[in-house]
């Protein structure tokens, strides 16, 4: 996601200012775009390839306007990856817990969104989308 190294940097002393381990705290990040892009995508009757042609700047949006409810909303009962699965019950703990589980999320969406807005800017085209960002992750040998 980050192009830029001490852009990664100032995200892992966020994550540790706000008591959460960095390697969590970039897998939370990562479930969190995911469930935005979906929830996008279900409020859109997207179907699977529609999703690649989702913009950037739209999940941002999500990651932010939406309620931690609304994420979670038409997702699978079962995961083909037990990792998704556990992440996603990760995601739900903090979500239902409230107090300061709350509050990270809520700041983790932020990130998220600083982010893929970042990353929405710095593009090389116009109007970058999820898909365009799988892409360039993969040329970059990063995980996706």
């Amino acid at each position: 996601m980050d192009h830029e190294p001490w852009r990664q940097t100032r995200r892992h002393e966020n994550l540790r200012a706000w008591d959460i381990d960095p390697a969590a705290g970039e897998r939370l990040i990562e479930i969190f775009a995911a469930l935005a892009a979906h929830a996008v995508a279900v409020d859109a009757s997207l179907s699977a390839a529609e999703l690649d042609a989702l913009s950037l700047r739209v999940v941002a949006d999500a990651a932010t306007g939406k309620r931690d409810y609304e994420l979670l909303a038409g997702l699978p009962d079962t995961f083909v990856d037990d990792r998704d699965g556990l992440a996603v019950n990760v995601f739900r703990l903090h979500a239902y817990r409230g107090e300061h589980y709350s509050l990270r999320l809520t700041r983790l969406s932020r990130e998220l969104h600083h982010a893929l807005l970042v990353l929405a800017e710095r593009a090389p085209i116009r109007s970058p989308t999820c898909g365009d960002a799988f892409r360039r992750a993969a040329e970059a040998g990063l995980p996706q």
